[in-house]
């Protein structure tokens, strides 16, 4: 099978299976509000946000570090797999295990603090998925992913259909979350038998080599948790959980968005750092600009899309008492667009082994980010915390792309960025000019939406953002 076509199916697939599971998660996370209302799910978000901190630490970069060690050590797979599954294990319940203690020194409610104790394995499973999903990213087989992802959300959703109809709550809900993690991580293991043997060894000789590999990305990560968790931390403990509620909504929904460019990185970076390793700068240029092309389509026309739909859309998702969710949507959808740009740069700069050399981006955006939200987020509340995210993710991807346009002296093209632009406006022109309340009703939103990206990729087709080349590319064929 060429490259183009291992890129094309890995993709095809990923992109199907991520349909189902965001279809599936939304679903869930709008019977979830419904039930719990703002406070509830203020709290709920409390309680994932507060656990996230120890999950994030607990990575110790090892997520991005498998596919760049799986993909040297081809040899040795098995070893390699498994020093990384038995640290990954450690950390996890090392680090994720503190947060049920750790929670009792913050002056949340009884119903918060029982929560983190009943949610901490749903962490501890997804942070051991990660070593597998290194595995399906290294043999292109990240349709295993897409199957793994799919059913949890089956069994999440089912779950909480039951805990609903029980009445049980936050906690259930937070219970039902575990289990679909449980569910979630056998079938990540099953999938990964069939590529590798996977059991935990604890080798300190061997933990070391991968430390001394992943420790710049440690602090990274650790940085990173300023700026992407601490607006939701310090918003629970200034502000009422309904406030946490209101930001929680919309910020659940640019968590969904946002797994979309990690996804297409994940299929790219092995490419990448196969180029690297081949010393084809050419290629991993193209590769580069292909990829950034491809994420900016995918940006630019959400960002025009909500600033017209975003009280619908969360009203249609998260139920009417969530409205008034929809400004700050507004907002966050700038940080996602932030988010889509960077990333490629982000993850090429791991392909090419400089993260040391950009930790102190990382700092610098950690600090100013920590300092702008404790000042912002006691005086504005979630409109201070949506700026400071913006902010933060708007930086992140500028410097980052300078950085590896400047090592790798590549100029990056903007011309599909600037179509995408132009073609944006003329989308929204459209839904500028159709009815108001036909986004009234839930299919009329949803016909709109369908409307706006016919029109969008139709703009797309008249500006020729796609050269001929790159539709065969889309369709499979051989160039």
């Amino acid at each position: 099978m060429t490259l183009k076509k291992q890129i094309f199916n890995n993709t095809a697939v990923q992109l199907i299976g991520k349909i189902l599971s965001t279809a599936l998660n939304l679903f869930t996370f709008a019977i979830i509000t419904r039930e719990l209302g703002q406070s509830g799910f203020g709290a709920y978000t409390t309680v994932i946000t507060f656990l996230s901190f120890f999950a994030i630490l607990a990575d110790l970069g090892l997520t991005l570090v498998t596919v760049q060690m799986l993909g040297e050590e081809q040899k040795e797979q098995n070893r390699t797999l498994g020093n990384l599954f038995g640290l990954r294990l450690s950390s996890s319940l090392l680090m994720i295990g503190l947060a049920p203690f750790v929670v009792m020194a913050f002056s949340y409610s009884q119903e918060i603090k029982l929560g983190v104790a009943i949610a901490a394995a749903s962490f501890v499973f997804n942070a051991l998925n990660q070593v597998m999903v290194g595995l399906f990213q290294t043999k292109l087989k990240m349709d295993r992913v897409a199957w793994a992802e799919t059913l949890s959300r089956v069994s999440m959703l089912l779950g909480v259909i039951v805990v609903v109809k029980l009445k049980w709550g936050l906690q259930g809900v937070l219970l039902a979350t575990s289990l679909a993690g449980f569910i979630s991580f056998v079938l990540h293991y099953y999938f990964a038998r069939q590529f590798a043997y996977i059991r935990p060894i604890f080798n300190w000789q061997e933990w070391k080599k991968i430390l001394r590999l992943s420790w710049p990305l440690t602090i990274t990560i650790a940085l990173n948790l300023i700026y992407l968790k601490a607006d939701t931390l310090l918003l629970s403990l200034f502000k009422s959980q309904a406030e946490v509620g209101l930001y929680g909504a919309a910020y659940k929904i640019i968590d969904v968005l946002s797994s979309l460019p990690f996804m297409f990185a994940g299929i790219i970076l092995p490419l990448l750092v196969a180029a690297w390793q081949e010393k084809n700068k050419e290629r991993f240029n193209t590769i580069l600009q292909k990829s950034f092309d491809i994420l900016a389509m995918a940006a630019i026309p959400m960002v025009v899309g909500v600033q017209f739909l975003a009280d619908e859309i969360m009203i249609f998702i998260a139920g009417a008492e969530f409205q008034g969710a929809g400004n700050i949507f507004r907002l966050l959808i700038f940080a996602i667009a932030a988010i889509f740009l960077g990333n490629m740069m982000a993850h090429a700069i791991i392909a090419v082994k400089k993260q040391k050399s950009v930790i102190w981006i990382y700092i610098l955006v950690s600090l100013s980010s920590l300092v702008a939200y404790l000042y912002l987020i006691p005086r504005f509340s979630y409109y201070g915390a949506a700026a400071v995210t913006i902010y933060s993710e708007l930086s992140i991807a500028l410097l980052s792309g300078i950085f590896i346009c400047r090592y790798l002296k590549f100029k990056l093209n903007f011309q599909g960025l600037k179509k995408s632009l132009l073609a944006s406006v003329l989308m929204g022109a459209i839904i500028y000019l159709l009815p108001t309340n036909l986004t009234k009703s839930a299919w009329g939103l949803i016909l709109v939406i369908l409307l706006a990206g016919f029109i969008y990729l139709a703009s797309l087709l008249l500006l020729k953002a796609f050269s001929a080349k790159d539709l065969k590319l889309i369709i499979g064929k051989q160039m």
